[in-house]
């Protein structure tokens, strides 16, 4: 993946999000189609990186 696509990816992902707040039915199955490995990777490593980021600020 390119790093100028990223951008696209995340967007498009956000949208089918709120396509399925609208319509779950639908949503659901666009958003099924549209996150990819690489995209529920790159959710969970920032998911991890701010878990991490709280801690530290947390404790500091």
């Amino acid at each position: 993946m390119k790093r100028g696509r990223i951008g696209d990816v995340v967007v498009g992902t956000i949208g089918d999000v709120a396509g399925t707040v609208v319509d779950p039915r639908r949503g659901f199955g666009q958003l099924r189609s549209a996150v990819s490995g690489r995209a529920i990777t790159l959710g969970l490593a920032g998911l991890a990186a701010g878990l991490l980021i709280a801690c530290v600020r947390r404790r500091g």
